[in-house]
């Protein structure tokens, strides 16, 4: 971290990027990402393709959700990887986000930002699995009885576990395997449906539980939009971050909004009624254009992009107890390296405790939960990049928003404007007798609490090491 040498006091004059130790990627010991394995795991962390989707049209309609699906990474997407693609470039550290808010901000943000990211990542973790095991009964249905999607799930949860210990460079190639993978039977279903225009109007599909709204339908589409910072943590994992991190997130912008818009056009030509879609049902249309085969690679797919987006997020979640502690912000043991792969094992299993927790809960108060507490670290992060801008306008910033202060400031408006949609939501969700809203803002008190705490443990402020033992990639 650019703030790791100096004491808690001078948090407030960082040292220049060029002064700090141990920054510099060492690449003759680590395999360092590139482009294409970056773009492949931002993917997944952002996306892992179409599945998950099908309740935007079941809200919205083929027309609107196209628009919602179009308009979205307009106001929500690209500002997000412009914002990361300038303090990313600038600020390539461990830790990501969160070293960009302590930067600019101080200790307290820098927490706040790590903890509202971490909660929100409890919520976000478990959709993962629990998308898993939707694809997995649309062939297999004797895992909807009793418990057995539960354990399914958890061994989801496991899996990733000890395949992120493996170590970083075997997510990475891993993800960009699975890239290729899933999108296959898309590729099909976007060939095919020119074939069957209107051939579906009156097609005959199962009953839909589904009660998603059109505003219900616009946050699972920023839920499917959003999570661009998470490949941020690993900025040290990267070869020539300054370089790489920009034009990754701006390619991966342009695929995931592909990715969700051609199906959806495809099938919209088919004549299929809205009312048939769900989460899930993406495999039992599929089997309705192209027959039993593409049903099952579908199926297939959807295992593969949840196993996917859960096994890439592990390896960034897992980046923030690891920089915090090696800050001091949290106990030396989250610093600790597995010795062969020198993956922070000790944060990762940790955190698959808290995830595997949460498996079960429902997907619309997930979603409503998580874009809640990760819109407003989403907040702290587009504060960085104006904050970073007035403070420390010499810092070397190889890639810019453009618009000079103006441009760096406006580009947070639109975000910030359509998170108001997931505080209406939250009001009229219910979590333990009590609102998503209120049981999330509870939470984002407890970081405070958490900081006082921290503080009372170390009075004298954090005491951080002058050299942090990188990970692997």
């Amino acid at each position: 971290m650019a703030t790791a040498s100096a004491p808690h006091h001078q948090i407030e004059n960082p040292q220049p990027l060029a002064a700090v130790p141990n920054q510099a990627p060492n690449r003759k010991r680590f395999v360092r990402l590139t482009l294409w394995p970056l773009v492949a795991a931002t993917f997944f962390m952002v996306s892992g393709g179409t599945y998950g989707t099908e309740d935007i049209v079941h809200g919205a309609g083929y027309g609107r959700a196209i628009l919602i699906l179009l308009l979205t990474p307009l106001l929500w997407s690209l500002p997000t990887a412009f914002m990361i693609g300038e303090l990313s470039s600038a600020l390539p550290y461990e830790g990501g986000y969160y070293a960009w808010v302590r930067r600019a901000m101080g200790n307290f943000w820098g927490f706040q930002e790590a903890w509202l990211s971490l909660v929100a990542s409890i919520f976000d973790m478990a959709i993962y699995p629990t998308l898993f095991v939707a694809y997995l009964t649309r062939m297999f249905p004797y895992f909807q009885q009793g418990n057995r999607g539960w354990w399914v799930a958890l061994a989801v949860v496991i899996a990733c576990t000890v395949l992120n210990i493996a170590g970083v460079k075997v997510v990475s190639l891993t993800s960009l395997w699975l890239f290729f993978a899933l999108t296959a039977p898309f590729v099909a279903i976007v060939v095919l449906a020119p074939f069957k225009i209107g051939a579906l109007a009156n097609a005959v599909t199962k009953p839909t539980n589904s009660t998603v709204d059109i505003l219900g339908g616009l946050l699972i589409c920023m839920w499917n939009y959003m999570g661009w910072d998470n490949a941020s943590t690993i900025a040290t994992e990267v070869e020539k971050p300054q370089r790489t991190y920009p034009r990754a997130m701006l390619v991966a912008v342009a695929i995931v909004a592909l990715s969700y818009v051609l199906p959806f056009a495809a099938m919209w030509m088919t004549g299929l009624t809205p009312n048939a879609w769900e989460t899930g049902s993406w495999a039992d249309i599929a089997g309705l254009l192209g027959g039993p085969l593409l049903r099952i690679g579908v199926v297939l797919g959807g295992v593969i992009s949840a196993f996917g987006m859960f096994n890439a997020l592990v390896m960034s979640y897992s980046r923030l107890p690891l920089a915090m502690a090696q800050d001091g912000m949290l106990p030396g043991i989250f610093g600790k390296l597995q010795k062969k792969s020198r993956a922070p094992w000790v944060a990762i299993i940790a955190l698959a405790i808290g995830w595997a927790m949460c498996l079960g809960l429902g997907f619309a108060r997930l979603v409503t939960l998580d874009i809640l507490l990760y819109g407003f670290s989403l907040l702290l992060e587009f504060v960085a990049l104006a904050v970073l801008r007035l403070r420390e306008p010499d810092l070397p910033r190889p890639f810019r928003v453009p618009g000079g202060l103006f441009g760096a400031i406006a580009i947070g408006i639109p975000p910030m404007l359509l998170l108001g949609f997931s505080i209406i939501r939250s009001e009229h969700e219910q979590v333990w007798n009590m609102s998503s809203f209120a049981f999330g803002m509870i939470l984002i008190a407890a970081g405070f609490v958490a900081y006082a705490v921290n503080h009372l443990l170390k009075p004298h402020g954090w005491t951080t090491t002058t050299e942090k033992p990188q990970p692997a990639a």
